[in-house]
């Protein structure tokens, strides 16, 4: 029994030093093939940097280059084993296709991050508004199948191409000037003329709003209690927030001092059958 077993060990012995110096092989090809992609990638990264390529563009080809690279890897890996090309080719292909049929939306978010590279509706550093789920804030990059966002507190938004190619969005920052405008409900027994000065002054002397382009104060509408005004100026795309909060706060001080009434909504009360009393 003893002289069997030796026999069978100096027999296959051979083999298996010969496939665990093969594993080997194979790991430390593995090992070093990680680092040159991890390189190249890094690389190719540096080049388009320098060639002024959009930061979308960059992140997407790297991600799809190190997939790539990483099957090319793997497939030279497999040959050394005795697998065929045409075998390894058949298994991808059988492989993608199981793969694609499970992973419709993955394909769908695929397709869709191919799309916004290529029409570009909107880059890195673009503010967006995804109006189908409402989810907005600052694009900080574009990957293969998601794009992140950042919110105004700083959280991270993941959105799938897929949707944000076939949905409407707005890119509020698209534009360098943005078009400002307020609107204001006053009684009707304010001074309309006093609240159309007070509005037209502001619009002057605020240093966000841009001198060269439309200014206008408007009554916008007569609405059952109130008179509506309106005001639009044009302003930078990055002022615009500063410059509404602060003639927000300006047009309350100021209709305050003037004993212009802002509009509240009125709602009539019927007690025990009597006349509609009006309450303010």
């Amino acid at each position: 029994m003893a002289n069997r077993i030796i026999d069978w060990l100096e027999t296959k012995m051979p083999d298996a030093a010969s496939f665990g110096l093969k594993i080997l092989i194979s790991i430390l090809i593995f090992y070093v093939g990680v680092k040159l992609i991890r390189w190249m990638v890094k690389l190719l990264s540096q080049s388009m940097d320098k060639a002024g390529i959009d930061k979308g563009v960059n992140t997407f080809i790297c991600s799809l280059s190190k997939i790539l690279l990483y099957c090319i890897l793997v497939f030279n890996i497999a040959t050394q084993y005795g697998v065929t090309e045409s075998s390894v080719a058949a298994l991808m292909a059988s492989a993608g296709l199981t793969i694609g049929l499970g992973l419709q939306e993955g394909l769908k978010n695929l397709a869709g991050g191919v799309m916004i590279l290529i029409f570009k509706p909107f880059l890195v550093g673009d503010y967006i508004i995804d109006n189908n789920t409402g989810c907005e804030g600052t694009v900080v990059k574009i990957e293969i199948c998601y794009t992140t966002l950042a919110s105004t507190d700083n959280k991270r938004i993941v959105v799938p191409n897929g949707a944000l190619s076939n949905s409407s969005v707005t890119n509020v920052t698209a534009r360098d000037l943005r078009l400002l405008e307020i609107k204001i409900g006053i009684s009707y027994d304010s001074n309309l003329q006093c609240a159309k000065q007070l509005l037209e002054n502001m619009l002057e002397q605020e240093p966000g709003i841009l001198s060269d382009k439309e200014k206008v104060v408007f009554v916008d509408e007569l609405t059952d209690n109130s008179m509506i005004l309106g005001l639009r100026a044009w302003v930078k795309t990055e002022e615009y927030w500063r410059i509404r909060w602060n003639l927000n706060e300006k047009i309350k001080i100021a209709f305050d001092e003037n004993q212009i009434r802002m509009a509240n909504s009125r709602l009539e009360v019927r007690v025990n059958g009597n006349m509609p009393q009006k309450t303010e």
